[in-house]
């Protein structure tokens, strides 16, 4: 019994040290099922906007190394917002038609989202945080 138990818990924490130093990261989308979450979407990213003090439909910040960003609108409407905070992340995001809006956040080490919206009215929200 006792050699069961220490095998067990050598194997454990085995793999436990193994998952801390692997590399990967974690991702989490978010959109909308109807008009009324896609507007508290809209305006969570609103006031979001404001107490950044965004200016502009379209916005990029980013924070640490080797990071890559860009935000592709056409039509009318759209609220795009790109934070990176941390090294070797890669965003894209294209809006085309009327009314999109959708934040894209990226945290830690080595993620990647690309959104693309068309038509009319989508929201989403992307959370990412990667490491190494």
């Amino acid at each position: 019994m006792k050699r069961t138990l220490l095998s067990t818990a050598i194997a454990l924490a085995t793999l436990a040290t193994g998952v801390a130093h692997a590399g990967g990261s974690v991702s989490l989308t978010v959109n909308p099922r109807n008009a009324q979450e896609a507007q508290a979407l809209r305006v969570g990213l609103g006031l979001y906007a404001l107490h950044k003090q965004v200016e502009s439909d379209a916005h990029v910040s980013q924070q640490g190394n080797g990071n890559a960003a860009a935000i592709g609108q056409s039509g009318q409407g759209h609220r795009g917002i790109i934070e990176q905070d941390g090294d070797g992340h890669e965003a894209t995001l294209d809006q085309s038609g009327r009314g999109h809006s959708c934040g894209i956040f990226q945290f830690g080490e080595g993620t990647r989202a690309n959104v693309r919206q068309r038509g009319r009215g989508e929201s989403c929200l992307v959370l990412q945080a990667g490491w190494d």
